[in-house]
């Protein structure tokens, strides 16, 4: 009994200890890992010291509401989340060397990673070939799915396009990896850039409608989005989130990078630049809890498709789904929801179409565009028992 009391003493003692020290770390860690990535001047998104979305501020808040500390116990449990695979089966493409002149080829590595192969250019966007996306490439969400593309099979890349600094969206393993090899312009939103170039890679970081020249009668334009950025915590909002557009001869391809709805204006603005022949819109990671059709920081298939109308309906590719686990739904339920909805909107144009990761898509010339889907139908739907039902 005596050694049982000792035993729970010293059970206590440790106890104390680690809620002391946690509490100190708690304290210091913020300034710790703060960082300065951009100065300069006051904006209509940039306070002098942080960036914040103009048309509202909805993403700082846990999906799910309440606190912070909650909601990740909960997520952490992992509660009543449908099933997901271990693992699951990809095609693996072998792209060729180049794609010239008008044509245009697509193939979606994973998550918000596709090359983009079109006019003698090979462009990537937030490359992510690592298995882990998180810190040290050891914690964080693991991949299910293989990359569509082995690295070791990609052609020369030329532009690579990072939209913020999450790490499932800038990979530094992979970046270093691509930049140790081919050299390519990279071309992200303020503040990132000082991030890739602690880690040796260089990259022209640009403020929102800033245009940076890949070649004659091609730019990429960075444009306005709806999200925040993070590595460290404390250093929320230090660095710029964005989408881009590339303007080219035969019509311009849109990234939306990671994003809320927001005011859905900022669409509106990319399709200010040029008719849009190939975008990649994200479904993906916008239920956190029960019933949830999207949250602050990411859209889901509903108002995908209302992004997806104010673009002028191109061609597009769902991302952001499949790769990594980030949030509540189904493996399934991105791209179900994203038929389910059309069928009941009544779009059949098959525009907007879930694609497999790592088989090729050959993007078909700019023309007129299908009708739009009525936005009281696509709500209406949003209640239809196909709709409802997937987890």
């Amino acid at each position: 009994m005596h050694a049982f009391k000792t035993a729970l003493l010293r059970a206590g003692q440790i106890l104390l200890w680690l809620i002391i020290t946690f509490c100190l770390v708690a304290s210091a860690a913020p300034q710790f890992l703060d960082r300065i990535y951009y100065r300069g001047a006051v904006s209509g998104h940039f306070d002098g010291a942080r960036f914040f979305n103009p048309d509202g501020e909805d993403t700082v808040r846990p999906p799910t509401g309440g606190n912070r500390s909650g909601f990740l116990l909960r997520y952490l449990a992992g509660d009543d989340r449908p099933e997901w695979p271990a693992r699951i089966g990809t095609e693996q493409d072998r792209p060729p060397e180049r794609v010239e002149g008008g044509a245009m080829r697509v193939t979606w590595v994973g998550h918000a990673t596709v090359l983009i192969q079109t006019d003698g250019l090979n462009i990537l966007t937030d490359p992510i070939w690592s298995d882990v996306a998180g810190p040290f490439d050891r914690f964080g969400p693991r991949r299910v799915a293989a990359p569509g593309i082995a690295f070791e099979r990609l052609p020369k890349i030329d532009l690579v396009l990072v939209s913020h600094n999450h790490y499932d969206h800038m990979d530094l393993t992979t970046l270093k990896r691509l930049w140790a090899r081919d050299r390519p312009l990279i071309v992200t939103s303020l503040g990132n850039d000082t991030i890739l170039r602690t880690a040796g890679i260089a990259a022209r970081g640009v403020e929102w409608g800033r245009r940076v020249p890949v070649r004659d009668g091609i730019e990429v334009v960075a444009t306005r989005n709806h999200h925040w950025g993070s590595r460290w915590f404390a250093d929320r909002n230090r660095a710029l989130w964005s989408s881009f557009v590339i303007r080219l001869p035969g019509g311009n391809i849109f990234f939306a990078g990671d994003t809320g709805a927001g005011d859905y204006r900022w669409a509106d603005a990319a399709a200010g630049y040029g008719p849009i022949r190939f975008a990649m819109l994200p479904i993906g990671a916008f239920r956190f809890q029960e019933g949830q059709m999207g949250i602050g920081s990411h859209i889901g298939p509903m108002d995908a498709i209302r992004v997806w109308n104010r673009l002028g309906r191109p061609t597009t590719l769902p991302i952001h789904w499949g790769t990594f686990r980030l949030s509540w739904e189904g493996y399934w339920t991105p791209p179900r929801m994203l038929r389910a909805l059309q069928a009941c909107a009544g779009d059949t144009s098959g525009r907007f179409a879930p694609q497999n990761i790592g088989r090729a898509w050959d993007i078909p010339a700019v023309t007129p565009p299908p009708p739009p889907v009525a936005d009281a139908r696509l709500a209406a739907c949003g209640t239809d028992p196909r709709v409802t039902a997937l987890r």
